[in-house]
């Protein structure tokens, strides 16, 4: 072949190829990017997971009552000091245990069994979509003598800045799905998933019979930190009417069970614990 003819073939090629190229470039462009998947521990198969949701921040529009700290072994006198007006106080020298974001078919079961060998009673605030899909363990928590506490339909940070008619609907879609299990079930708390209390979450959740339930200690357990620094928190900040905040579902809480093992025999050494009262109405 001569040279001429093969020069021309290789220039050819050349252009072929950095047409080809452009075209995959350009295509690629046009392809909107795929979303990355989660980070994180993982929850329990089809059980939702809640702790990879960023922190709630405060209403700016309304003012902030004074955020729950450490005591100093001093309980408040007033029990609604936290934000709102919501409760941070047992109201008494007892300290109360509270769980999270449950039920879930895999912690949960190990938490109540942890609290039936020392025979503490606790109080579950509870998701409405998690309660619909395990009803025999929303049985099993009144059974057992624990205080039920509404914590919002799928745990929406932002319920509060909704409408009073939405957030209305999504707290007793969430008591309706826990009576649905125990039909004569006392829900006398709500809890605002992520404590982002607004002024308008609060009238609801009283206007239908329950107290804003906020926290004294917070171990931050959902971050997955470890057994040891969620029992070194809880056990350096709690003090005579504590509320603990604590998670049983919404992630991988194998360290919490973990902690409760020393948690419990100690802080029972300390304080006597209760379950919150749910009143007689």
């Amino acid at each position: 072949m001569p040279r001429s003819t093969l020069r021309a073939t290789g220039i050819v090629t050349l252009i072929a190829a950095a047409l080809l190229g452009s075209a995959y470039a350009l295509g690629r462009s046009l392809v909107p990017d795929q979303p990355r998947p989660r980070t994180g521990v993982a929850a329990s198969v089809n059980s939702p997971h809640y702790a990879d949701q960023p922190p709630a921040t405060p209403d700016s529009s309304a003012s902030v009552g004074p955020s729950p700290t450490p005591d100093g072994g001093q309980h408040p006198s007033d029990t609604g000091d936290g934000p709102f007006g919501s409760l941070v106080s047992t109201g008494s020298p007892r300290v109360a245990l509270t769980f999270d974001d449950g039920p879930d078919p895999q912690y949960t079961p190990q938490v109540l069994a942890l609290l039936r060998e020392y025979g503490v009673k606790a109080t579950f605030c509870v998701v409405g979509e998690n309660a619909e899909r395990n009803p025999d363990l929303i049985q099993e928590i009144v059974a057992a003598g624990h205080t039920l506490c509404n914590h919002s339909w799928n745990h929406d940070l932002t319920l509060g800045k909704r409408s009073p008619d939405v957030i209305r609907a999504d707290l007793l879609r969430t008591n309706e799905a826990i009576r649905a299990a125990v039909p004569d079930a006392r829900i006398a708390y709500f809890r605002q998933p992520g404590g982002a209390w607004t002024r308008p979450v609060v009238s609801v959740c009283e206007e239908l019979g329950m107290a804003p339930l906020h926290w004294t200690v917070d171990p931050s357990d959902w971050t997955t930190p470890g057994a040891g620094k969620i029992t070194a928190a809880v056990m350096t900040e709690t003090g005579p009417g504590a509320i603990v905040l604590m998670h049983d579902a919404g992630g991988n809480r194998t360290g919490t069970v973990q902690a409760l093992h020393s948690l419990l025999p100690e802080l029972m050494d300390r304080f006597q614990l209760e379950a919150l009262p749910i009143g007689t109405t």
